[in-house]
């Protein structure tokens, strides 16, 4: 199938590795423009951007798709799908229209659960047990086109968004090759969505970060997997401001922040506790906890304490 390819990010890497591996003839790649990064502010391209060099593929960076000119593009371009995942820019309604198939988008939630910004980041936050990605025939609104398929999948009770991001990731490669072979034999059928169940999710800010440990044991858990690994739960500790990466459900009750413990490193919560195993002192690089603990050189639980 003639297709033209719309991301980004990492995430939507093995999308556009698996419609090449498929045979698929990729027109074009639309992707952000190259941004600086680094302490020298180096110009870096975006990892689709990278993919598709690898294969001689035709990039493309507008900074607009609304004046005109990645339509007259696309036009030329004539594909037969666009796929869009993780791109970054809303498509105006005459490029959504302009493909015979339409414009397919694979989002990382199961519809109409958790449209927009950060689905992956949310479903752990709120300690969801299942989520999963969608393949939506895309149209003016923020994911709430037709459903064309899903792939479910289990959270893992310590996964972090991070690694639940790659699982999504790779599942969404698959997905959107079996939706291009459906749309080609014409067995693709559409759904539409329950407006009445949807959810909304915005962007993550650093404002996000703070950890309260008066809440429960659980919240605090799925606050650290859920911000893993940006922009990162924090709290205080003796003054001094520490990431913390990874922690599991402990036993032990006290004063919400009290350390119970140093090895193994456990934080009474409002309710509950939790176990620290990865956290980094501002400044410094990630550690277990307990190469933390020895850099402390104390003895006594009771001298430490969090906030």
């Amino acid at each position: 199938m003639r297709i033209v390819f719309m991301g980004t990010p990492d995430f939507a890497v093995p999308c556009l590795k698996a419609l090449i591996d498929d045979g698929n003839e990729i027109k074009g790649v639309f992707t952000q423009p190259d941004k600086p990064k680094g302490r020298g502010y180096t110009m870096t391209p975006p990892p689709v951007k990278e993919l598709a060099s690898e294969y001689n593929i035709n990039v493309y960076q507008p900074t607009t798709l609304r004046d005109g000119q990645a339509l007259g593009l696309l036009r030329e371009l004539d594909p037969e799908m666009i796929v869009v995942v993780a791109y970054g820019k809303i498509l105006p309604k005459e490029i959504i229209d302009l493909p015979g198939f339409g414009c397919v988008n694979i989002h990382a939630s199961l519809l109409p659960q958790y449209r927009g910004a950060a689905p992956i980041q949310q479903a752990v936050l709120d300690g969801c047990e299942i989520t999963g990605v969608t393949a939506q025939c895309m149209d003016v609104g923020i994911d709430t086109g037709d459903i064309l398929m899903k792939a479910e999948t289990v959270i893992g009770e310590n996964e972090t968004a991070d690694e639940l991001h790659d699982r999504l990731s790779a599942m969404g490669a698959e997905l959107i090759v079996k939706v291009v072979h459906a749309a080609a034999e014409g067995t693709l059928t559409r759904e539409k969505q329950d407006d009445s169940k949807a959810t909304h999710v915005g962007k993550l800010t650093k404002e996000m970060s703070v950890i309260d440990f008066t809440k429960s044991a659980q919240y605090i858990h799925n606050k650290v997997r859920g911000l893993n690994s940006w922009p990162s739960a924090t709290a205080m500790l003796n003054g001094k401001r520490i990431k913390i990466h990874r922690t599991l459900i402990a036993k032990g009750s006290g004063e919400p922040g009290q350390v119970l413990s140093l090895s193994p490193l456990t934080v009474a919560c409002g309710e509950g506790a939790v176990e620290i195993t990865e956290l980094q002192p501002e400044g410094k690089k990630k550690m277990d906890a307990r190469s933390f603990v020895n850099g402390l050189h104390i003895k006594d639980a009771s001298e430490i304490r969090f906030s």
